[in-house]
């Protein structure tokens, strides 16, 4: 192991170059004991905006800042290959850098004395592997088709990041490096054209984490380089909706049969607490009856866990099931209630929440979607008396503490049970109670 080796990380414009635009290409020299080599930075800027001493684009602009940004990411990164390099190797050369940079080993197969893993696939190739499996699942009902959406949305950011990143089409397990979580967290919500919300993007993080314990698991890499990535970046609180308000786009009477619908499916949602893509799939055979009394209960698997929900159907859902029995698409699907697409739905509810003047905490108009109907039953359930695990069970949920993010205390609910406490332990007087 040689820590007396030094690098060092030098930027210069290619102005030789220069496209008709008259911007050039950064480079990156780097030096490693007087032996170098040049990787292209992919930015390309106006030679008047580079300034020579120190390295970085002037001015202003988001243009300006993403340049610079690129190349203190590009100087992390190779200072990073760098000191992971050199507790593998003896000698560290500039070639090295630039390979596992770019995606590829650090030395070449031929001269490597241990042969890669037999077989390995490429990052890409996995997804691809595992997007296929879950297609098949798809067909035969035993998984969601917008799960599967999620999962051909994800791996296209993640082709995005390997090209931003590494200029590379695709990249093997061996060559993800300690920092991969982070560089793709970065990537998400600084360098895309829509930068991702930060819990949006811990999420994607947390999907793409997955992909990499099937290379652990297919021995390609002997451990997962994103499993220290804290994937959970606080959950956002959702504020249920109150029952005045449920009340309100229950009542209001709508022009148009298409909003109509997409409103009875959302008190739908409000009254079962089932999900989009569970209201979706529920056809006439969900419709149980249970105990000796013969009461009618949806009784299904939740597509997104494969947990079983179970829940009583309360009058106001009995009554949109009835409402709903000889409607055209209903009949020609085998479904209880008519539902749109999932971005068609969502659009719906935003123009429902504007008619009926659906205003969040600030005072201005709720984004209402298909979630908001879901924590209004937890919410309704939970502050009505209904215990934790039972709210869980007619949610689907295959955890209580997945559960607990819908938990929202009210005041009505401490009043109530801080008065059985007082009337327990003090007298109308205001004195204490004896002992017993």
């Amino acid at each position: 192991m040689n820590f007396k080796q030094n690098l060092t990380v030098l930027f210069w414009l290619y102005r030789q170059k220069a496209k008709a635009d008259g911007k050039a290409p950064i480079y990156a020299r780097i030096t490693i004991d007087g032996k170098y080599t040049e990787i292209s930075t992919g930015k390309k800027v106006n030679p008047a905006s580079w300034d020579l001493d120190v390295k970085q684009v002037i001015g202003s602009g988001l243009e300006v800042k993403l340049a610079n940004q690129k190349l203190a990411q590009l100087q992390t990164d190779v200072e990073r290959i760098f000191n992971g390099l050199q507790t593998q190797f003896s000698e560290v050369t500039p070639a090295m850098v630039k390979n596992v940079y770019l995606g590829k080993p650090a030395v070449e197969q031929s001269k490597v004395a241990k042969p890669a893993a037999k077989n390995e696939l490429t990052l890409l190739e996995v997804f691809d592997e595992f997007i296929a499996k879950f297609e098949k699942r798809v067909e035969r009902e035993n998984a969601s088709y917008e799960t599967l959406k999620h999962w051909r949305s994800t791996k296209k950011k993640v082709a995005g990041f390997i090209k931003y990143h590494f200029d590379r089409q695709d990249i093997l397990f061996s060559s993800l490096g300690d920092t991969f979580a982070d560089d793709l967290y970065d990537y998400l919500t600084l360098h895309v054209a829509k930068p991702l919300a930060e819990v949006t993007a811990r999420k994607e993080v947390k999907w793409v984490r997955q992909i990499v314990k099937i290379g652990v698991k297919k021995k390609y890499i002997p451990s997962n380089p994103m499993e220290g990535f804290k994937c959970s970046g606080g959950d956002v609180e959702v504020i249920p909706l109150e029952f005045w308000q449920v009340e309100k786009i229950q009542q209001k009477q709508f022009s148009v049969d298409r909003i109509s619908e997409v409103r009875d499916a959302f008190i739908f949602q409000c009254f079962t607490g089932f999900a989009y893509q569970d209201i979706y799939d529920l056809s006439p055979e969900n419709v149980v009856l249970v105990g000796p009394r013969k009461e009618r209960w949806l009784v299904k698997h939740r597509g997104k866990t494969e947990v079983g929900e179970m829940v009583p159907i309360l009058p106001i859902v009995d009554q949109l099931i009835s409402k709903y029995q000889g409607h055209p698409y209903c009949l020609a699907n085998r479904k209880l209630i008519p539902v749109n697409s999932n971005y068609r739905y969502n659009v719906y509810l935003k123009d429902i929440a504007q008619l009926c003047e659906i205003r969040d905490v600030s005072g201005g108009i709720r984004r209402l979607d298909t979630h908001d109907a879901r924590h209004f039953f937890a919410d309704m359930m939970l502050n009505n008396g209904v215990p934790l695990e039972d709210v869980s069970k007619m949610l689907g949920h295959k955890s209580i503490r997945t559960t607990m993010r819908y938990c929202r205390v009210r005041k009505s609910r401490i009043s109530a049970n801080v008065a059985l406490v007082r009337n327990k332990l003090f007298t109308k007087t205001g004195k204490f109670r004896q002992a017993s």
